[in-house]
């Protein structure tokens, strides 16, 4: 597998970040991991908010602190995968999105990366303080599945988010 490495977003990669959203939008896919991205043409929007949820002090009412990373493969510097760490839960949280997100550019999957960014997440969440984290999938997602299995997940249960009308798995992973 290629060298990949966790950065936080910056403005260098403002054109990619744009393009990862596009790719993700032409396929239809879910692109978890990455906050409000889905929501934010302007990728330096989406930067600033990325700086601001970092920080109590400035994580708007209903949100909680969270962590933003890309996912760069060392080799040409291309972004393939955000993953998101939550440093505690919401309703919401708690329920179905648990403490990390995750997703990888829809023409670099299949190549570890997912399973990678995950191991790797699990130490900044050990530097948070979190001993366990709760990772959750679609229960029609065996690849998501399969990078939380490998990577030291125990199932609890499934449950139901009738919003988007899917059943998603909740996984706990000791740090």
């Amino acid at each position: 597998m290629e060298k990949l490495k966790l950065i936080l977003p910056t403005t260098a990669y403002a054109e990619q970040v744009t393009a990862y959203r596009r790719a993700f939008l032409d396929t239809g896919d879910s692109m978890d991991g990455t906050g409000s991205l889905f929501r934010m043409e302007n990728p330096v929007d989406w930067l600033k908010q990325c700086e601001e949820l970092q920080r109590e002090e400035t994580v708007p009412d209903g949100w909680v602190p969270s962590t933003q990373y890309i996912c760069v493969r060392e080799s040409d510097d291309k972004l393939v995968g955000m993953i998101q760490i939550r440093h505690c839960f919401n309703e919401f949280l708690e329920k179905y999105a648990g403490h990390i997100g995750y997703s990888v550019l829809p023409s670099e999957r299949r190549k570890g990366y997912a399973k990678w960014m995950l191991g790797a997440a699990l130490s900044h969440c050990r530097a948070l303080g979190l001993e366990k984290v709760l990772v959750c999938c679609a229960e029609n997602n065996p690849g998501s599945r399969k990078t939380i299995l490998a990577n030291g997940g125990v199932y609890e249960s499934t449950v139901y988010l009738a919003e988007d009308d899917e059943h998603l798995q909740r996984y706990w992973i000791t740090t």
